[in-house]
């Protein structure tokens, strides 16, 4: 039975928004949790995280230096730890495309290891995380991230005897996540300068940090093995964004960023024929797997969604509007917006 208590979990890419807010979820509704790993390569970051969350307060708290393309860092760092949540990635786009080589080690060199150290410890349960980017990726940022998902799906094929599960969750921007574009505008904002739109047309998937971290434990919880599990949430006009956070200052057009598209996907097409609907989520299958299709649609009351089905931000069923999106922003991002 899953079970967070006297349980130890590690976070690579601890110290980011998503980390930071997996740590405080996990700490408030799992205080039984034996041992909270965060792992991440920026020290600084580290220090102040660790002020938020000090080991004086939090003695599950550990703070490990270390960097996912060091396969023998990660692999002392997972002794006795049992689930690992890995959120670790390069993931502007634009610094990617000018970065190629250090993002492909970050990426796709650190899936790999965090895969082959997990087999060489005792973790029982793998969840990673992906992005819109690596659906029908136009960027490299978007391709490494897609590498890294057929990483740790694959890895449910060699697994033998060992019981332990990987699975990936996708999902769309992070609502004030550090370098989305809501922080950006508000600092745009703050000193008076125009925001700058790259195209007027522009559409994204919209989650909150709340949603991105209420994913992962579904996934760690829910997982058998192989899913990549996609959230049913709102679109936003990237206009809509502007005009909620500062209808009054100018907006030039200039043009999209290399590697950018114009909409988000999350789903294709060619993605329907492993594509299931599970009320709140949607979940693409892996071609083969070891356990039975049949009693996963009967456990989850899964339903296979139609032939041709494809799931993008500008073709969304739900959207949120200047009104919703301000209220969203006072209450995830600035209240005093």
């Amino acid at each position: 039975m899953f079970t967070f208590k006297n349980k130890s979990i590690l976070i690579t890419g601890g110290t980011g928004s998503l980390g930071k807010a997996l740590t405080d979820h996990i700490l408030k509704k799992y205080p039984e949790v034996r041992r909270l790993v965060i792992f991440s390569r920026d020290e600084q970051k580290q220090f102040q995280m660790a002020q938020e969350f000090p080991v004086q307060k939090y003695s599950q708290m550990r703070y490990f230096i270390g960097d996912v393309r060091d396969k023998d860092r990660l692999i002392r760092a997972m002794q006795e730890v049992d689930y690992v949540i890995h959120a670790a990635a390069m993931k502007h786009v634009h610094i990617a495309e000018y970065n190629p080589d250090e993002c492909v080690k970050t990426n796709i060199g650190g899936a790999e290891n965090v895969v082959d150290a997990c087999f060489k410890t005792k973790v029982e349960r793998v969840v990673a995380l992906s992005t819109d980017k690596a659906c029908a990726p136009i960027n490299l940022y978007g391709a490494t991230k897609l590498t890294s998902d057929k990483l740790f799906i694959a890895a449910n094929n060699i697994t033998g005897f060992n019981p332990i599960r990987f699975s990936v969750v996708r999902y769309g921007n992070v609502m004030g996540s550090n370098g989305s574009v809501i922080p950006f505008f508000i600092e745009k904002k703050r000193k008076g300068e125009p925001l700058p739109i790259t195209d007027p047309t522009m559409t994204r998937f919209n989650i909150s940090l709340q949603g991105g971290v209420d994913m992962v434990m579904h996934a760690l919880e829910h997982a058998w093995g192989g899913e990549l599990f996609v959230p049913k949430i709102p679109s936003y006009k990237i206009m809509d964004i502007a005009n909620a956070i500062a209808p009054d200052a100018e907006k030039p057009i200039v043009g999209i960023r290399p590697g950018e598209k114009i909409h988000e996907e999350m789903i294709t097409p060619s993605d329907s024929f492993y594509t299931y609907d599970l009320g709140k989520y949607y979940t693409i299958l892996p071609a083969t797997h070891k356990w039975s299709l049949e009693e996963f649609i009967k456990e989850f009351k899964a339903k296979k969604v139609s032939k041709g089905f494809s799931y993008n931000s500008g073709e969304n069923e739900e959207w949120e509007d200047m009104e919703t999106l301000r209220l969203l922003i006072k209450e995830h991002v600035d209240s005093n917006l």
